[in-house]
């Protein structure tokens, strides 16, 4: 049994992306007392702060879930790798920073599936009120929001360089992916201030924790949402070894993210009935649509032997590149540190028949087998290309009746026919822009997969050996009006009172790019439902 319990307004469970932006907000007026709970440990570690300090983290299991997904039948069998942040801000705090919403289309198809209120007219005003962008405030855009939005600080010579190469193939130069259009290339915009990461924990959560009326535990691992028949009660979690219940007075907040807030959910009783029963958990409710449609972006990529000593790869290895780089970063917040290592890209639609871009193209100045392992000893670079709107769908369900247990994690990349279809497109379009002559002039070879590699057949057969995930997964505790939908467009769990999940879980459907700023703004809107829906109670 519980050893101990206490009492509060809202229990928030996940201070990641969603989680912290909903503990700000909810606690802003002073009237309401919020628990926040986070599995992970604060986000202390110097390099959780440090643009270019993700690659150092992760695959430190301190302060990433270090998830892999189940064999992939598309992809030889292969257990992908399937990262999410476990530390204050989530996976805000160990992503790329790349800042895109995603196409107006995405929410407008949202709306489209009968989800009231998430159209993009809807959804921009807290795009732009989350946002602190440097370039200032206009119609697409926010200034005075927590979230510092910046453009890149040092624009290094081989994204330029990729740009150009780009315009070159005939894509045009966009200076703004989240403005009027997103097709094009250029740089990124990225989440970060004065050349410092602003993950959620920074810009919501850290304002916030001078609040009385906001508890933050960490390390506190919930285990199971309490009931009083259909009506969220409380949550259950362990802290370093106790178990503890919390006890809500308004409404249960699940903000775990695609992969935790379905496994809470399953561990709670609601889920597929049969999946719960045969873990030895009473089903409080059959709801086989918690765990459903995942989905996620997947991506393939070339590595390029660089024909001079620009790379990331050339800074770790020299000592005195190395030690010039902590030195620029620490009087200036510039340099190699303060770059992200993506800080370009191009969207493009690789398929004529595609009305908005279906493929992200992206350079990243460094080169490696894959993220967060000791990159090549030669000079190199990556271009890589992720499909946008992937057919393909998966599951999440839970192994057994501990929370301590990862979840079975499904995203069956590369299921439909057209997604292998884009990805082989996208490839084709990532080696004609490193032919152009802008890029052209820095390959010194294709060193993975090689000109070997040239046919159809050989390019689909590479990007099943070694393509992976872009980090975004998302849509298993789906909105909708259906009988699988999960919530609702308020994101209140259909059937259930006092019980809502916002995060990236709820996304009727991926968005055209990166997912952090998609979530954040939907944690922004439900922070609002909520308020208003207790004014109104």
């Amino acid at each position: 049994m519980p050893s101990s319990s206490e009492s509060y307004d809202y229990i928030v469970v996940g201070a990641g992306s969603a989680g912290c932006v909903l503990a700000n907000r909810l606690t802003e007026n002073g009237r309401h007392r919020v628990l926040l709970l986070e599995a992970g440990p604060r986000n202390l570690n110097p390099w959780l702060h440090i643009p270019l300090g993700y690659g150092k983290l992760f695959e430190n299991r301190r302060y990433n879930w270090c998830y892999e997904t189940e064999p992939q039948a598309e992809c030889h069998g292969r257990n992908v790798i399937a990262p999410r942040g476990k530390t204050l801000g989530g996976s805000s705090s160990i992503n790329g920073l790349i800042y895109i919403r995603g196409q107006a289309e995405d929410f407008d198809h949202w709306r489209q599936l009968g989800n009231a209120g998430w159209s993009h007219a809807d959804v921009l005003p807290y795009f732009r009120k989350a946002e602190n962008n440097e370039r200032g405030s206009d119609e697409h855009h926010g200034a005075g929001g927590p979230l510092g939005v910046s453009d890149v600080r040092d624009r290094h010579p081989l994204a330029q360089a990729f740009i150009d190469a780009a315009v070159q193939c005939g894509y045009p130069r966009n200076d703004d992916f989240n403005g009027a259009a997103q097709e094009g290339a250029g740089f990124y915009q990225n989440t970060m201030r004065s050349g410092v990461r602003s993950s959620t924990a920074a810009a919501y959560l850290r304002p916030a924790r001078r609040r009385q009326n906001l508890n933050v535990v960490s390390e506190a691992l919930a285990s199971r949402v309490l009931f009083e028949g259909r009506r969220a009660t409380g949550v259950e979690y362990t802290v370093r070894g106790e178990t503890r219940t919390a006890l809500a007075n308004g409404e249960v907040l699940v903000a775990g993210g695609a992969f935790n807030s379905p496994q809470l959910l399953q561990l709670s009783g609601l889920g597929p009935a049969a999946l719960l029963q045969s873990h030895g958990i009473k089903p409080v409710a059959d709801l086989p649509g918690v765990g459903d449609n995942l989905h996620d972006h997947y991506f393939a990529r070339l590595i390029l032997r660089c024909t001079e000593p620009l790379t990331v790869n050339d800074m770790v290895k020299s000592w005195s590149l190395s030690a010039k780089a902590v030195v620029d970063y620490a009087l200036t917040r510039r340099g190699y540190l303060a770059t992200p290592a993506i800080s370009a890209g191009c969207f493009v639609r690789a398929l004529p028949s595609s009305a908005t871009p279906d493929v992200q193209c992206s350079i990243a100045v460094y080169s490696a087998n894959k993220i967060g392992t000791q990159l090549d000893p030669f000079s190199g670079f990556v271009i890589h290309a992720c499909i946008l709107r992937p057919e393909s769908r998966g599951s999440v369900r839970i192994k057994s009746a501990d929370p301590n247990e990862p979840p079975a994690i499904d995203p069956n990349y590369l299921a439909t026919q057209k997604d292998r279809d884009t990805l082989v497109a996208g490839m084709k379009v990532l080696r004609r822009i490193a032919a152009a002559p802008a890029l052209a002039r820095y390959v010194a070879e294709e060193v993975d997969p090689g000109p070997g590699c040239a046919d159809d057949g050989a390019i689909l057969d590479f990007i099943r050996r070694r393509g992976s995930t872009v980090y975004h997964p998302v849509s298993t505790c789906r909105m909708g009006q259906d009988a699988k939908a999960v919530v609702d467009e308020r994101l209140k769990v259909r059937g259930f009172e006092r019980l809502r999940v916002i995060d990236a879980s709820v996304m009727p459907t991926v968005v055209s790019g990166n997912t952090n700023a998609a979530t954040i703004m939907i944690a922004e809107k439900g922070a609002d439902m909520v308020l208003a829906d207790s004014k109104a109670a």
